[in-house]
This record gives structure tokens, C-alpha cells and sequence, in this order.
């Protein structure tokens, strides 16, 4: 988003400036932009997207001159991209997961062979260093390639479907890194999951495949270029984003409901259907090739992976009396996931001191993190006793050498440890041992207990290193160890089967960290194949969610907080009411007339980074002052490198429009952006004139002065704005008042403008504001 369109002397130091880019060298950095964010490791400044159609001549001479078949064509190639997108991501989806399970196999087989051997010691250094191996290879490449791959990549794509294009978030580079990185870090015992970074994969894939692929690196498809805007690849964007959980879930119909509930900011009915099409092509896909590997095709994959958490039990039956228990699975999970947040947002903090340091501070601090991981689970299981097989079971007990409910570890033989079979696992197997039905008596209270402090921790301080890792499996294996401890305490007192209660604390703690309902609902739902908790799960999600609120934020948003994005809530702030659009708006502001001199038009390109300019036609264009409308720097910098220059202020006419195409004003691919730098112009043509009427939006949404602040808002982002035109509430003053843009409604420009509302604001929120936003 360019800064605050009417200013026309370079702009201010953003005044935001997120935690996460706030070392002492990067305060100097004198920005020409509205909001400065991180983006991984680089500080970065952000646009906006324009997600708005600009109504000009152009524009309705080219949609007029299309056919029905330009009109078929447009239509199929939409519905051929979303199946596209379907299979591509299932297939990284499938990839994914059968690296990880054979990566990660082939290092507990290794290591529980030489347990076996009682080389107790060479066990722990074969585990710990591939783990560290592991932990490095994805840190390097992620902090050298790609710094945006790292993290979950959902805070990233929920920002960019808000209208937030921060450079590097969807290029092919990123999506390359996140894949290979995802499977190293996962494989590596780090309690990172593999959710989050599918739906950032979804997303590369669905921006790739929109803009025709990438120039850059010179895989371009000219038939795919259809959707070189940002409206048509924000519903790709969105479709990819649905895949992505319904990859890592195999749960189609939750993934729709995750897009539709926590990533977009704007939906319709179509969009519903092709990202349900989308996910349904990714359950089929996912299916087949399951299937396949049912067969032992597929090495150490089969049982793990993408296989459902079968928590199915015909004979499940609840009463009143189960009712306050699982109400209070829902209080503490709201507790404990609010708890959950403020402390990973504390520990990013002190991560970010770290990074800001440099690469060799990253890699050290992910490294470190790697071999505390990897001597807590190796050591940790050494605190359970070994206990005796049972006598009844349908597995192999003790478990060797494969995941299963009976890892063996230190024990003797018929004994097993419990604890290793949680920690000595993959998350996936792990929780699948939590959700499983008729074993009430496998685990002992302590393993239980030191399972869930072990993995609430170890998910906080795992998440923020420069890996590519997600949050949500690391909080479903959290949540569904406590609710397993509290189905233990209970005991018979409850009819629920302890792995039920696994399952509606893996809900509560889900509630209570990300803050979602439906979506969550329903992807538990598919993931355990136990449409009889439906009643229960609702419960639970919404005393979680309701509790978690009244403390903090979910998850997200904290982290996109934390990043600097400026993502607009859907709520307005109270103190906006006592504000209008022109309280706002700084000034000089920056005009163009119907037709403007070329050199006037390069100095403001060179001088400025706006995004847009209002036209206005004085006489004797127009009897008085008008608004024509507002035009792109995009189109103005086309119209120069095409040099349509007039030799006097005269209306060129609509012939011009012949000299341009529709491909001359699409919006090119990541990196690709013209810059009015490149341009070179003579000084006779620099005293020549432009035209600017056929390719200016002659009808921009435009606003009262008098209007609320709160209104304003509630408009710009429903509508999906990136520039809101300001007009006097009295017709013989100027045409225009000002330009109000994503900056104009971010609290810290504000509450800079009117530190009068600070006391009042922050006060309530206990949060402080820095010293420069005060003493404006």
C-alpha cells in the first residue's frame, strides 16, 4: 500500500514500526512508504493490492470487444486452474507427508535398533545429530533463500487476502523453500507441524499458476495468463489456501470452512464453489494415492501420514451428567490457549533481539533450540517406569522398530514405556495414540502430565526460529494431551472413553489458541471420522473461544502484529466514532489535471511512491473545478513508456486506446514492476502533454468529509479498497479534500495524529505506545 496519497513532498517515516523491525539500524532507515513490516528476516515496505476494477475507457472498450467465447474461455480456464491447483498441492501434500514418515522412520529405526543393542549412548548422538542435521539444512536454506518461507506462512496469506502484498510472500522461491523446509524441520523432532506451511504451499501454487507462472526463472505459460489482476488471483489465492488444509488434514469440507472463517476478508457465493471444487479434487487425489501406499509401496508410509485419527466408537453414548465436565475441558482450554499466546508473542519478542543480530544468530538460535529438543525427548522418557504388556491387545506390544501405541525403549521384554511412545514418535503418531479408543489404561498419570508441559513449551520455543513450521498439529498434540490427563482424573465417573476426551481437548485448546468454530469443528470432525462428538465439539470450541477472548487476540493476528502487517479488523475501535475522514488526512495534496504536462508527471513519479492520483478538469475543460477521477501509477508509467505525448492540451480522443492492449495494464508477477527510474525522456518531450481522461477510473468510491472515521472503515474493507477519495461537504470549495488509504485507519497513525485519544485507548488495552507517537 502506497502511503497516504496527498502529500507531494517525499513522505514520512512510517510511524508503525512492529516489534519484529525495531533494531536501532533499521530506525534510520528513511522509508517512502506508509508501513514498514518483516517479512521472515527482511524488513520490507508493504503495498496494498488493488482489488477494485478501475472503470475507465480503456476498460469498458475492452470488456465491450469481448465475445462469448473470450467469455467461455475466462470462465473454463477459472474452474481448469482451481483443478489444477487441486491436484498440485495434493500431490505436495502426499509428498510431504511420505517424507516426513520415511525421514523421520528411518531415524527412530535406527536409533530403537541400537536401544536394543543397549548402545544407549550411540543412540542419543545419532538421534540428536540427525536431528541438529536436520534443523540446520532447513534453517540455512530459509535464511539464505527465502526468509518469507519461514514460520507458518497463515498470518502471510491471511494479510495478503486482506488487501497486503508484502514482497517475496507467493514467489516460486518462497513455495521451493517451504516445501523442502517443511519436511526437514518436521522430520526433525522439532514440535512443528506441516498444516501451516501447506496452506502458505497452497497459496505460491494458486499465485504462480494465476499470474502464468514465473518470469523470472523463465517458466511462464502464456494461456494461463487470463487472471493478471489482483481480484482474479485473490480468489485463486484463496482456493489454494482450502487445499492446503485439506491436504495436511485430508479434510476437504474444513478447509473451505478455514478459508471462508479465518483467511478471507472477502467472500461470495462463486468463490464457495470453486474452493469447494478445489478441495474435493484434493480429497480424491490424497485417496488414491493412500490407497496405494496401503499396499507398502511407499517404504515406512502406510500407517501414519495422512490416514484419519480413527476415534470412532458406535456404542458412545453421553449424558447431563458429562455436560460441566466437558464445560470445564472448555474453560481450562480457553485458559491455557490465551496462556499459550501471550507467551509465544514474549518469546518472539526476545527471538527477534536474536535474529536482528544477524544469520549467524539465527542459525545458532535454531540449532540450540534442535539440541534442547532432542536431549529432553531422549531423556525425558527415562523418568516413566516400564509397564507391563497388556494381555488383550490388538497390537504388537512392546513396539519395535514402527510406530505404535507400545514403544519398548529401555524396557525389558513384554514391558514398554509409555512416555517414549508419545515422545519417541512422530506428532502425527502421537496423537494418534491420545485420540485411540479402549486402552483407558495404557498411559500413567505422570507420562501424561509431562507429555503436555513438555509439548506446550516445546511448540512456544520451537515456533519463530528461521524454519518453515506450523502451529496447528503442535496445539492439536497439546490440547489433546491435557484433555487425556483430564479424562484420566475422572476415571469411570464419566462414560466418555479417554481418547474422547483427547479429542475434545485437542478442540478446547485449538478454541482457545486460534480462535475459530465451524471450521475447527468440522475438520476434527474429518480428522477422528466421529460425527456423534458433533454436539460436544460445538461446546467445547465455542466456552473456549469465548473464554480465550476476554484476554487476547488469537494467535494470528499477533503475529501479523507482530510482523507490522497493517491487516484491517472487520470491528471498528470506539474512539473512530469520535473521528471523521478529515481528522485523518494530512496534506499538501497531490493533483493532476485532465491533461498534464509530461514533466510535471515524471517529477511527481520520481518524487512520491504513491499508488494513485486524483484527475481534475478545471475550465476550460469544465465549467468549474470537477473530480474527474483517480488514476494508477501503474497506468501512468505505461502511458509514458509508450510516450502517447500530445504537443498541446487538446483531448486526444478514444483513438489512443487503439495504441494499448489489455495485457499493457495487467498486473505483472511478483518483481516484475516497471519503475519510472528505467524511463528517459528528452526535454522536448518533457514539455509535451498526456492525456489522462481515456485511462483514468472516472468513478472512484469517494466519501463526505463529515463522514466517521468508523464508517469509512467498515466500507473500505468490505469493499476491498486500497484508495477512498475524500470530498467536501460543501460544492464551491476544491473538488477534493484528501485520499484515505490502508495507513489512514492504522491505530499508531491515528492516535499520532490525536494523542488526546491515547490515554483513554491504551490505557484500557495496557498497552504502551512509543515515546515518538506521544510527544507529537
Amino acid at each position: 500500500m502506497s502511503s497516504n496519497s496527498i502529500s507531494g513532498s517525499p513522505e514520512l517515516e512510517s510511524l508503525t514500526r512492529p516489534f519484529l523491525a525495531s533494531s536501532p539500524s533499521l530506525r534510520s532507515v528513511t522509508n517512502s512508504t506508509s508501513q514498514v513490516a518483516i517479512v521472515g528476516a527482511n524488513v520490507c515496505p508493504i503495498e496494498s493490492l488493488d482489488y477494485e476494477i478501475a472503470e475507465n475507457d480503456f476498460f469498458k472498450q475492452d470488456w465491450r470487444s469481448r465475445g462469448k467465447i473470450q467469455i467461455f474461455q475466462y470462465v473454463f480456464m477459472k474452474w481448469l486452474l482451481c483443478f489444477l491447483i487441486g491436484v498440485i498441492v495434493s500431490l505436495i501434500g502426499f509428498a510431504n507427508n511420505l517424507a516426513v514418515e520415511n525421514l523421520a522412520g528411518v531415524k527412530f529405526v535406527v536409533t530403537s535398533n541400537m536401544m536394543l543393542a543397549s548402545r544407549f549412548g550411540m543412540a542419543f548422538l545419532v538421534f540428536s545429530v540427525s536431528n541438529l542435521a536436520l534443523t540446520l539444512f532447513a534453517s540455512l536454506i530459509t535464511a539464505f533463500i527465502s526468509p518469507a518461507a519461514a514460520g507458518s506462512g497463515i498470518p502471510e496469506v491471511k494479510a495478503y487476502l486482506n488487501g497486503v502484498d508484502a514482497p517475496g510472500i507467493l514467489s516460486l522461491r518462497t513455495l521451493i523453500v517451504k516445501i523442502i523446509g517443511s519436511i526437514s524441520a518436521v522430520s526433525s523432532s522439532l514440535l512443528a507441524g506441516n498444516a501451516g506451511p501447506m496452506v502458505h504451499t497452497g497459496a505460491c501454487v494458486a499465485s504462480l499458476l494465476g499470474q502464468g507462472g514465473s518470469k523470472k526463472y523463465g517458466l511462464t505459460w502464456k494461456w494461463l495468463r487470463l487472471f493478471r489482476n489482483d481480484r482474479d488471483r485473490r480468489d485463486l489465492v484463496t482456493c489454494g489456501a482450502a487445499a492446503g488444509i485439506a491436504a495436511a488434514f485430508r479434510a476437504p469440507v474444513g478447509g473451505v470452512l478455514f478459508a471462508l472463517e479465518e483467511m478471507a476478508s472477502w467472500w461470495r457465493s462463486a468463490l464457495l464453489w470453486r474452493s469447494f471444487f478445489t478441495t474435493a479434487i484434493v480429497a480424491i487425489v490424497l485417496r488414491a494415492f493412500t490407497d496405494f501406499c496401503l499396499s507398502g509401496k511407499c517404504g515406512l508410509f502406510g500407517t501414519g501420514g495422512l490416514i484419519m485419527f480413527n476415534a470412532y466408537s458406535e456404542s458412545i453414548t453421553y449424558h447431563l451428567i458429562d455436560l460441566p465436565l466437558v464445560l470445564a475441558l472448555g474453560i481450562i482450554g480457553g485458559i491455557l490457549g490465551s496462556l499459550y499466546n501471550f507467551l509465544l508473542d514474549r518469546v518472539l519478542r526476545i527471538y527477534n533481539f536474536i535474529n536482528e543480530k544477524g544469520i549467524a544468530y539465527k542459525i545458532f538460535l535454531a540449532c540450540s533450540i534442535s539440541m534442547f529438543t532432542s536431549c529432553l525427548l531422549f531423556g525425558l522418557p527415562w523418568l516413566a517406569s516400564c509397564q507391563p504388556c497388556p494381555s488383550d491387545t490388538s497390537e504388537a506390544c512392546p513396539t519395535i522398530g514402527r510406530s505404535g501405541n507400545y514403544k519398548k525403549f529401555q524396557c525389558p521384554n513384554n514391558h514398554y514405556n509409555d512416555l517414549a511412545s508419545l515422545i519417541f514418535n512422530t506428532n502425527d503418531d502421537a496423537i494418534r495414540n491420545l485420540f485411540s479408543r479402549d486402552n483407558d489404561f495404557e498411559f500413567q498419570y505422570s507420562s501424561v502430565l509431562i507429555f503436555f508441559v513438555t509439548c506446550f513449551f516445546l511448540s512456544i520455543f520451537s515456533y519463530g526460529i528461521v524454519a518453515p513450521a506450523g502451529l496447528l498439529i503442535p496445539v492439536i498434540v497439546t490440547g489433546a494431551s491435557y484433555g487425556r490427563f483430564v479424562g484420566m482424573l475422572i476415571g469411570k465417573r464419566s462414560s466418555l472413553d479417554h481418547g474422547l476426551y483427547a479429542v475434545l481437548g485437542a478442540a478446547s485448546f485449538l478454541g482457545g489458541s486460534m480462535r475459530m468454530t465451524v471450521s475447527l469443528c468440522v475438520i476434527i470432525l474429518e480428522l477422528t471420522n466421529n460425527l456423534l462428538l458433533l454436539p460436544l465439539i460445538m461446546i467445547v470450541l465455542l466456552i473456549s473461544k469465548t473464554v480465550a477472548d476476554a484476554f487476547n487476540g488469537n494467535i494470528y493476528d499477533l503475529i501479523m502484529k507482530a510482523k507490522g502487517f497493517p491487516y484491517l479488523e472487520t470491528h471498528a475501535e470506539p474512539y473512530m466514532r469520535q473521528l471523521t475522514v478529515a481528522d485523518v488526512v494530512t496534506g499538501p495534496l497531490q493533483l493532476f489535471q485532465g491533461i498534464e504536462k509530461v514533466g510535471n508527471v515524471v517529477h511527481v513519479l520520481r518524487t512520491t511512491r504513491h499508488n494513485g492520483f486524483p484527475v481534475i478538469d478545471e475550465p476550460p475543460l469544465s465549467t468549474s473545478p470537477d473530480l474527474y477521477g483517480l488514476i494508477l501509477r501503474a497506468h501512468l508509467i505505461e502511458l509514458l513508456k509508450k510516450k502517447v505525448f500530445l504537443p498541446s492540451p487538446v483531448p486526444q480522443g478514444s483513438g489512443v486506446l487503439k495504441q494499448f492492449s489489455a495485457g499493457d495494464f495487467a498486473k505483472r508477477g511478483s518483481g516484475n514492476v516497471d519503475n519510472i527510474e528505467d524511463l528517459e525522456f528528452t526535454e522536448e518531450e518533457m514539455e509535451m502533454f498526456l492525456d489522462l481522461h481515456p485511462f483514468t477510473n472516472a468513478s472512484p468510491y469517494t466519501v463526505v468529509e463529515t463522514m466517521s472515521l468508523a464508517k469509512a472503515l467498515i466500507l473500505f474493507r468490505e469493499v476491498g479498497l486500497r484508495h477512498l477519495l475524500i470530498i467536501p461537504k460543501i460544492a464551491s470549495r476544491s473538488p477534493i479534500v484528501g485520499i484515505l488509504t490502508r495507513h489512514d485507519f492504522m491505530p499508531e497513525h491515528i492516535l499520532g495524529l490525536h494523542p488526546l485519544l491515547v490515554r483513554s485507548r491504551w490505557k484500557r488495552l495496557r498497552i504502551k505506545l512509543p515515546r515518538f507517537l506521544t510527544s507529537r
